[in-house]
């Protein structure tokens, strides 16, 4: 559905103000309160997004879009070993600097049609670097995409959880998981 220019308008409004409290930490996404920094009635907000959920969900949709670029790249990789490992690596700072993302991905399930086309769309590139990593041995035979999902969710919270004075928590991590990946 194609929105008029000031309904459009509105609307980027209150995802900026939503974005901005996410960025802040705050994802309980007070509709009232988004609606008040954005400059509209709180009626206008459920208009445009029914639950907090839907809204959370737009504020990943650009994350999500660029990740399953990333992704359908990563299955054409020259060496799959890297393209999976690149895919991997994206996926979590991604979700590292996009927590509408990370709260999208965490959850696995979704409201909007937009974001479990995406979903969709990510899950079948996850699903052919899977493929050819399997064919190639390059990873072990029963992981799926939704454990890829699972644990690069779990590796962020590791990441943000802890003291990670040095900036190295999210290679570590990551290693860790390429070698556990290994056949």
């Amino acid at each position: 559905m194609t929105l008029r220019a000031d309904s459009a308008r509105v609307r980027t409004r209150m995802l900026a103000a939503a974005r901005a409290r996410v960025d802040a930490g705050d994802l309980e996404l007070p509709m009232n309160a988004i609606a008040k920094d954005a400059g509209v009635g709180v009626g206008t907000m459920y208009r445009h997004f029914a639950t907090r959920r839907a809204l959370l969900e737009a504020l990943a949709t650009e994350s999500l879009r660029e990740l399953a670029y990333e992704a359908g790249a990563a299955a054409t990789s020259p060496d799959i070993g890297a393209g999976l490992a690149a895919l991997i690596k994206a996926t979590l700072r991604r979700q590292l600097s996009d927590p509408a993302l990370a709260g999208v991905l965490a959850s696995g399930d979704v409201e909007c049609a937009d974001t479990r086309g995406l979903l969709a769309e990510l899950m079948a590139a996850a699903q052919r670097v899977l493929a050819r990593a399997r064919a190639e041995g390059a990873i072990r035979a029963d992981v799926t995409p939704d454990d890829l999902r699972r644990l690069t969710c779990g590796i962020r919270y590791a990441v943000t959880s802890g003291d990670d004075e040095d900036g190295t928590a999210l290679d570590r991590y990551l290693e860790i998981l390429m070698r556990g990946l290994h056949p």
